[in-house]
C-alpha cells in the first residue's frame, strides 16, 4: 500500500534556493515541496547575526506549526552558517543546511587556485575559514564576498539585470594569476547558480564553477530513504513580503501560495 508523501519545506532569503528545489524536484519527484522565501529580510548577509537568528528562528517555529514538514532545507550559505546550530537545537524537524563546497572544490582542482565566491557574510565567517582549513587539501584558496550579486539576481529575475561591468566587477576577484590560473570557483551563494550562463560568458578564462545544489538534493535523498508514494507531488510558494514573483515561480513548475494559508 502506498504511504502518504513527505513534505519538503526550503527556506531561503530569495530566489537562491530555486536552483536547489530544481535539483530536489529532479531527485525525489513524489515529495510535495513548499518553498518559502523570506524577502521581508533580504538581504540576509546585511543584518546583525543575532537579529538574523531570532528572525529565522521564530518563522521556522510558525512555519513548522502551519506546514507540519518531514524535512527541512536551508538552501542559503548566510542562513545556514549563522542559524542552523539554533535551529536544530530548538526543533525536533531534520535540517539539511548548504556550507560551501570548498573540499570537492579543491579535490578537483589541477592548478590549485580555488576561489570561494559568496555574500560578504558567508566569506567572512568562522565556518568558512575551517572548511579551508581542513579541506584545502594544498590548494591556494581565495575568499571572495559580494556585496551587491544575489540582488543583481533577485533583479534580473524580477525583468531588470545588471549590466555586464556591474557583474564582472563583483565577480573579476575571483580571478588570479600567481604562477597557476584560478581554475575552481565555488559559488557560495545559491542566488549565483541563477546566473551561470553570465558569470561563464564573462569570465577572462574558463573556471569550473561548482554549484552546491545536486550535492544537497543527493544529502535529503539519504537522508528521507525511499519514497513511499509514487507519481508527481506538488510544489507551492510564498514570500513573506507577500509579493512573490508568479512568473518565476512558474518556471520552476511552483504555484504561489495565497498568504492566509501560508501564515497556516
Amino acid at each position: 500500500m502506498e504511504g502518504p508523501r513527505e513534505k519538503i519545506l526550503l527556506f531561503d532569503s530569495g530566489v537562491g534556493g530555486l536552483t536547489v528545489y530544481r535539483e530536489l524536484a529532479k531527485a525525489r519527484p513524489q515529495a510535495d515541496y513548499v518553498y518559502v522565501a523570506d524577502d521581508s529580510g533580504f538581504p540576509y548577509g546585511w543584518l546583525d547575526e543575532r537579529v538574523l537568528v531570532a528572525r529565522v528562528v521564530a518563522l521556522m517555529g510558525e512555519l513548522i506549526d502551519a506546514h507540519r514538514p518531514d524535512l527541512i532545507v536551508i538552501p542559503c550559505n548566510t542562513a545556514s552558517t549563522i542559524a542552523l546550530p539554533d535551529l536544530r537545537g530548538k526543533f525536533t524537524v531534520p535540517f539539511v543546511g548548504t556550507v560551501p563546497a570548498i573540499k570537492p572544490a579543491c579535490a578537483a582542482s589541477v592548478t590549485r587556485r580555488v576561489s570561494v565566491f559568496g555574500t560578504e557574510a558567508t566569506v567572512a565567517r568562522e565556518y568558512t575559514r575551517a572548511l579551508i582549513r581542513d579541506y584545502a587539501q594544498g590548494c591556494k584558496v581565495k575568499l571572495v564576498g559580494s556585496r551587491h550579486l544575489a540582488t543583481y539576481v533577485e533583479a534580473e529575475l524580477g525583468g531588470a539585470p545588471a549590466s555586464d561591468a556591474q557583474i564582472l566587477a563583483e565577480m573579476a576577484p575571483c580571478f588570479e594569476e600567481d604562477g597557476a590560473r584560478t581554475d575552481t570557483v565555488v559559488l557560495a551563494c545559491t542566488h549565483y547558480p541563477l546566473l551561470l550562463d553570465r558569470l561563464r560568458r564573462l569570465s577572462p578564462w574558463e573556471v569550473n564553477f561548482v554549484d552546491p545544489a545536486p550535492a544537497i538534493a543527493r544529502r535529503v535523498v539519504d537522508l528521507l530513504g525511499p519514497a513511499a508514494a509514487a507519481g508527481k507531488g506538488s510544489a507551492r510558494g510564498f514570500f513573506t513580503s507577500g509579493r512573490a514573483p508568479q512568473a518565476v515561480l512558474a518556471r520552476f513548475g511552483i504555484s504561489v501560495l495565497a498568504p492566509a494559508t501560508a501564515a497556516g
